[in-house]
């Protein structure tokens, strides 16, 4: 567990969760039952705004996930509205909290859970399940009310996390509860931010339930903020274009022309002074007619229209010109490439991006990064890091923060995990965690704007981790910005880009 740096906020997980409750009742003498009303009341407070009439059913689990579900009805009963209670468990079992808001409920009293039948027809239901201690797969009877809720049609709103969801990774395991909204107290949790949990929370809103300032903030983990781009430097009154960062793109084949044109030009747009890419001599016309402002070195190659191990040494001579290199956009997969930019990525002594087939070229060779002397950022999808790690792609789906970790570790690299949950790791630190919102990126080429926005910032000289994580948060909201303007099902990667001044300019 590692400080934060301030523009991540902490995103704490189960185990830290609990340290905070206990350091607010036991140090700060915060009663646990205060603690349960606020977070309660809530709870209440987003069902009345997401459903302000109709009937409610609050489905209670036997810990203090179920109390909080006892208030919210209290408290909405209180109100006036209908109200029901039911418990997957026998509600003689409940303890300490949870039973004394079990007794302090007015009107019937709770009923035990009985088929989807009872959920017809409410207008809001309250998973109370499971909290944030849960991990693995649910059983019965729990795993029962889960699917239940699922098939009710109503609005349901989690309290805490959607039971089924591990709070402290985003896994699910078995049967997950698929929310409109989540009540979730005092912070944000990791597993909310991370898929697939993040699908299942829907709308997160949280609830300030009274622990006092100066908690505990260290976590593994945090979410990007806005001001990761105060770091980044900005041209000066004496600023040279040899000043601000020169970057090396090496890439293209036939027909992958544009990424390796996309990722030149996305690094210009984030502030590089100097972008030069090494591409093959035969499709050197293209880039001359299509970068203006970028310079274009043709390398010549046993098989024309791709590089191949003899364009080693040019790009090697190229590398001493540059402060970091983006290595792979565009390559292509023919034999001759992939072992071109392992024997880059090996003999480079530069800061060093590495996506696309760059990344494809260390399938099974991952290890080899962590020779590297100098900063190294992989940014894969989860495709290509199933490849890295000699897995599948539905296996980093449904355990993406162990497997971004396992790479970091492995390459001894920062590894960004890309998605709406884009993840950044790097071994002994915490883990960035981007709040996405950009539908606007599922479209080709936008990777390939990423990685000439990470190559701008490393030119810059800023630190790897700070790096990755700016340049996502950039191309985040740059995404959100086309999307605002072309609307998200029309945006294109060159739209991204040219959303990149604006949010640079803005965010100072």
């Amino acid at each position: 567990m590692t400080d934060l740096p301030g523009w991540l906020d902490p995103l704490p997980d189960a185990g830290q969760m609990r340290a905070i409750d206990a350091w607010a009742i036991e140090g700060q003498g915060m009663p646990s039952l205060d603690l349960m009303e606020r977070a309660g009341t809530g709870v209440a407070r987003l069902v009345a705004e997401r459903a302000p009439a109709g009937r409610v059913v609050v489905v209670c689990g036997k810990g203090n996930n179920g109390g909080d579900g006892l208030v919210a009805a209290r408290l909405l009963r209180e109100q006036g509205r209908e109200v029901d209670v039911l418990c997957a468990s026998d509600p003689a079992e409940l303890r300490g909290d949870a039973a004394a808001n079990r007794d302090r409920l007015p009107g019937p009293p709770p009923a035990a859970f009985v088929p989807a039948a009872a959920l017809e027809g409410a207008a809001s239901v309250v998973d109370a399940l499971l909290g944030t201690g849960f991990s693995g797969a649910p059983r019965e009877p729990v795993a029962g009310a889960i699917e239940a809720i699922n098939g009710a049609g109503g609005d349901v709103v989690a309290v805490d996390v959607p039971s089924g969801v591990d709070a402290s990774t985003g896994e699910v395991e078995g049967v997950a509860v698929r929310a409109g909204a989540t009540a979730t107290f005092h912070s944000l949790k990791l597993g909310l931010c991370v898929a697939p949990g993040k699908g299942c929370a829907g709308e997160v809103r949280v609830v300030d339930i009274g622990v006092p300032p100066g908690a505990p903030r260290e976590a593994d983990a945090g979410l990007i903020q806005p001001r990761v781009v105060d770091a980044i430097p900005r041209r000066q009154a004496g600023s040279t274009k040899f000043s601000e960062g020169a970057v090396l793109v090496v890439g293209g084949s036939v027909g992958l022309t544009g990424a390796p044109s996309m990722a030149a030009e996305a690094a210009q747009r984030a502030g590089a002074g100097y972008v030069t890419v090494c591409v093959p001599e035969a499709l050197n016309l293209v880039f001359e007619v299509r970068l203006l402002e970028v310079m274009s070195r043709p390398l010549a190659g046993a098989e024309s229209g791709r590089l191949g191990p003899e364009a080693l040494d040019p790009i090697l001579e190229a590398c001493e010109r540059a402060d970091a290199l983006v290595l792979g956009p565009g390559l292509g997969r023919a034999e001759g490439s992939l072992e071109l930019a392992r024997a880059v990525a090996r003999d480079a002594s530069l800061p060093m991006l590495l996506d696309a087939d760059g990344l494809n070229a260390h399938a099974g060779h991952l290890a080899d990064l962590a020779g590297r002397e100098a900063a190294t950022v992989l940014t894969p999808h989860a495709g290509e890091l199933a490849r890295l790690l000699d897995t599948d792609s539905r296996t980093i789906e449904a355990h993406r923060l162990r497997h971004v970790r396992e790479a970091a570790e492995a390459a001894q690299a920062v590894v960004v995990l890309k998605g709406d949950d884009t993840l950044v790791a790097t071994p002994g630190a915490p883990v960035g965690v981007s709040a996405g919102g950009s539908a606007a990126l599922a479209t080709a080429g936008t990777g390939d704007v990423l990685s000439g926005v990470v190559g701008a910032l490393l030119a810059k000289d800023l630190h790897p981790f700070d790096a990755a994580c700016a340049a996502v948060w950039l191309h985040s909201a740059a995404g959100r910005r086309a999307g605002r303007v072309r609307g998200p099902d029309s945006v294109i990667a060159r739209d991204v880009i040219e959303a990149l001044p604006r949010e640079l300019a803005e965010s100072r």
